[in-house]
């Protein structure tokens, strides 16, 4: 067993079986051993890449639409530009570059970024070297004032609750120990996070049907739109999920770009569940507008990468052809990130619509 392998099983062997999103929680954010503490995922040669790491075209846009929220905000001078999960620095720095389009936009932002990894804070800190930053462990502890929020790729990772129906009615998938093995086993008792299964799952869903909920993802959906509701201002979540509730068991390790059995190696490979778009509108509205969700490639067609990418083209020689046909296959096209991803607008209700959510008609 690696060192939080014995820790978790440990805790078990104390004081019982453990929920999969208390499991998650210290295999990703654990502070000496968690995935997201040790080193830098990402990359080829790590075990997962992102869109703004495909693609300089993806951050670039994102940025323009961070120029025009501002835009629609009345030009907030300042204002906190916040993004939530931000990897290496990468779509935060595309973004600057590209909002520059528009004038004052970079004087008037102060950056934020939400990051508990002392690795990845080192690597943002490098590629953001030119600009004054400032790191936090939650969105709470950003300053007040108006604020546009980037999230991408950042709510799958949030720790997840897995139910199933049985004949008793809806019991919690919880962790424990066969031996030295992590199994699951499931709650002889009702759980409080059971109330985050939306109503009509419920009750209609058959026997043997999985849900998954994430309080994390509620709570953190709810923080930003009470921002926006008290500050002004919009958010841009990006994410791998489903439009509606369903059911059925997303939750998921990875390691090497490939699956890797969930409870092999807590610590040492990444893990995600798809994200529940219906209900961060759902936990959003009362406080903001809501857009969307529409899929990536609808987002990302609408915002001109098509164009962009015909802009990089020329002059561009044949090896770099290639990979930016490549790149936007790989984030637009169907079979790839075009309808998996999905992206949901949260804003002030005073603002017009942001662009790429003229229309919802392609919700995936």
């Amino acid at each position: 067993m690696s060192p939080l392998a014995r820790k978790i099983a440990q805790r078990i062997r104390l004081h019982g079986p453990i929920s999969i999103a208390a499991f998650m929680a210290d295999a990703l954010g654990h502070p000496q051993h968690g995935y997201y503490m040790k080193t830098d995922p990402l990359g080829q040669h790590g075990d997962f890449i992102t869109a703004p790491e495909i693609s300089q075209m993806f951050g670039e846009l994102v940025g323009l639409w961070c120029a025009e929220v501002w835009r629609l905000m009345e030009r907030p001078d300042p204002f906190h530009l916040v993004e939530l999960g931000p990897g290496r620095g990468t779509l935060m720095a595309d973004a600057l570059r590209a909002a520059k389009v528009l004038p004052g936009f970079g004087g008037a932002a102060r950056v934020h970024l939400v990051e508990t990894s002392p690795a990845l804070r080192a690597r943002q800190a490098a590629t953001l070297e030119t600009r004054p930053v400032a790191w936090h462990d939650g969105i709470a502890d950003v300053p007040e004032g108006p604020l546009i929020v980037i999230a991408n790729e950042f709510f799958d990772a949030l720790p997840v609750h897995q139910f199933e129906r049985a004949p008793e009615g809806w019991r919690e998938r919880l962790v424990t120990l066969d031996g030295e093995r992590f199994v699951l086993a499931r709650s002889r008792h009702p759980s409080p996070a059971e109330l985050l299964i939306p109503e009509l799952t419920r009750i209609a869903a058959p026997l043997g049907a999985v849900a998954e909920v994430s309080p994390a993802s509620v709570s953190a959906a709810r923080a930003i739109a009470e921002r926006i509701e008290r500050d002004g201002g919009g958010a841009l979540l990006i994410d791998y999920g489903h439009a509606e509730h369903r059911t059925g068991a997303t939750l998921q390790a990875v390691r090497r770009h490939r699956s890797h059995d969930f409870f092999a190696d807590p610590g040492d490979a990444d893990m995600t569940a798809h994200v529940d778009f219906a209900a961060l509108a759902a936990i959003a509205r009362p406080h903001a507008a809501v857009h969307g969700p529409v899929t990536q490639g609808a987002f990302l067609r609408s915002l001109g990468i098509e164009l962009r990418a015909r802009q990089l083209l020329e002059g561009a020689t044949a090896a770099q052809k290639g990979m930016i046909e490549a790149a936007l296959r790989r984030l637009i096209d169907p079979a790839e990130m075009g309808t998996l991803f999905k992206a949901l607008a949260i804003c002030d209700r005073d603002l017009a619509t942001p662009p790429g959510f003229e229309t919802d008609a392609s919700t995936g």
